[in-house]
């Protein structure tokens, strides 16, 4: 498929805009280009929201709410399973566009889409199982129950790594929990947003609920700081940095609102002396090198015990120099560019760093010659005190520590600030049960014998610490997406009360 095609099929022109209020407007904002990072060339440029452009996706989101929120939850489940089957129909040339904008390979952009897929899939189910409960009263002839209302308009801010499955996961639940949202996506990659709102506007026209999904492309200046600032919406959603969430998490406290924060990830995999070699290989390479080391769920430090490094090491290094990096969109490549130069230099700058506090470079370190935004994918071995490891590097370098034992290797994966995902590779079950303990890895993905990234949709995804708190996708992750009304109702000719109280 070439580019043509891919943003044809999709209905990306040269010039677009990035908002959408109940329908396509005109925006009035600054001008950007989404930039593919392979090649450095611009694809498409877009046209940025504005605060009028701003104003009038809230006012859709608000006006559509009052209607939306009164369909019953199994008909908002069918709009979604109508979206659902169109974004299996475009799953080839938006998986590919992920691939060109982004930068990851070609079955990581189809798979985010699918992604998309399962997403909508559980929220169909969803849509029928929307569950409160029944409580007894204490009270004669009384009953009391919980139920669940929609929210009300919802902002969802995205970063440039998942550009739309992100998006989905919050944006199809609150949707069958009876919300409307407003969407601002990185402006780093405007198209990916443009094209998934094309594909729900083919669903949504002439039902009278175009203004259910919004968009407002823009930087944080205007629209990302007026979003969080909104009283209007109830509910902010925000994947970035944790530099990022401290700034949303404030703004919408003060106003007493809601935030669900899925911010900065540190992830280790634990190996230890009896881990089965091949599938901690196999665990290590794809969570590390995947996605150019830019997902959330990035493989950044790898703690093995000191008996295992040493082979570990030598089949690392053979496995790393065996990694195709290139084209994205090219049969054949295992990882593609980082998403820009200020990435590059962040990952240059950390290993300069690592180098400085004791590290050695064990493979890669340093930009690769080519067109776009490549680095090599990297292996520093590394002090387990290094100030380094405490940050994330958003990049594809691995830390390689190592440890006596696994009373070590915990105090290390728990010694960072962030707390999302984290692996043990062992054949011990008393090992793993202790690493799933309440005394053992301290985030909120813990996984035995598979890597820290590739979370299926089904659990609730996030994490704890400076990730934020926040969960997402599967689980009881819809409660987040609506409030909570507790009910009694008394159907005697008595007014007994709570506690035995007796007044009067």
């Amino acid at each position: 498929m070439d580019r043509a095609s891919i943003l044809r099929d999709l209905g990306i022109n040269d010039s677009n805009s990035g908002v959408y209020a109940g329908g396509w407007r005109d925006a009035g904002g600054d001008v950007i280009a989404s930039e593919n990072p392979t090649t450095t060339e611009t694809i498409a440029s877009v046209t940025m929201a504005n605060m009028d452009d701003y104003e009038a996706t809230v006012r859709a989101a608000e006006e559509t709410f009052t209607q939306w929120r009164m369909v019953p939850a199994p008909q908002r489940g069918d709009y979604v399973r109508q979206i659902t089957l169109a974004l299996r129909d475009y799953k080839a040339p938006l998986g590919a566009l992920v691939a060109m904008e982004m930068g990851k390979i070609l079955p990581e952009g189809e798979g985010e889409v699918q992604e998309m897929i399962d997403v909508g899939d559980f929220a169909v189910g969803l849509s029928r199982q929307l569950y409160g409960l029944t409580m007894p009263s204490e009270r004669p002839r009384h009953r009391m129950y919980e139920q669940w209302h929609p929210l009300g308009p919802v902002g969802i801010i995205t970063a440039f790594n998942f550009p739309v499955a992100v998006w989905a996961w919050n944006a199809l639940l609150a949707a069958v929990c009876g919300d409307t949202m407003i969407w601002k996506p990185s402006p780093a990659v405007p198209l990916t947003s443009i094209a998934v709102t094309n594909i729900v506007h083919e669903v949504m026209s002439g039902t009278g609920f175009e203004g259910v999904f919004n968009l407002a492309v823009g930087d944080v200046d205007p629209v990302g700081n007026a979003m969080i600032n909104d009283r209007r919406i109830p509910l902010i959603s925000a994947t970035g940095s944790t530099r990022m969430g401290v700034v949303v998490g404030t703004a919408v406290a003060q106003r007493l609102g809601r935030s669900l924060l899925e911010l900065g990830g540190n992830n280790a995999i634990v190996a230890l002396d009896d881990a089965d070699p091949e599938l901690l290989l196999r665990g290590a390479l794809f969570s590390a090198a995947g996605t150019a080391g830019q997902r959330c769920t990035s493989l950044r430090r790898l703690i093995v015990q000191r008996d295992a490094a040493a082979k570990l090491v030598d089949r690392l290094v053979e496995a790393y120099g065996n990694i195709p990096v290139g084209d994205p969109l090219a049969e054949g490549t295992l990882m593609g560019p980082l998403i820009n130069q200020a990435a590059v230099d962040t990952t240059s700058a950390a290993v300069a760093i690592a180098l400085e506090q004791g590290g050695e470079l064990l493979f890669g370190g340093k930009p690769l010659d080519l067109e776009g935004y490549f680095f090599e994918p990297t292996l520093i071995r590394i002090p387990s005190d290094a100030a380094i490891i405490q940050e994330e590097t958003f990049g594809p370098i691995m830390w390689l520590i190592e440890v006596d034992d696994l009373d070590e290797a915990l105090a290390v994966q728990n010694g960072v600030r962030q707390g999302l995902s984290s692996a043990i590779f062992t054949d011990s079950i008393r090992s793993a049960e202790r690493f799933l303990s309440a005394e053992g890895s301290d985030c909120g993905i813990a996984n035995v014998n598979i890597g820290t990234s590739g979370a299926e949709i089904g659990g609730a995804f996030g994490g704890e610490k400076e990730t934020g708190g926040g969960r997402e996708s599967g689980s009881d992750a819809w409660k987040a997406y609506m409030r909570r009304q507790t009910v009694t109702i008394n159907w005697s000719a008595d007014l007994p009360l709570a506690q035995g109280i007796e007044f009067g």
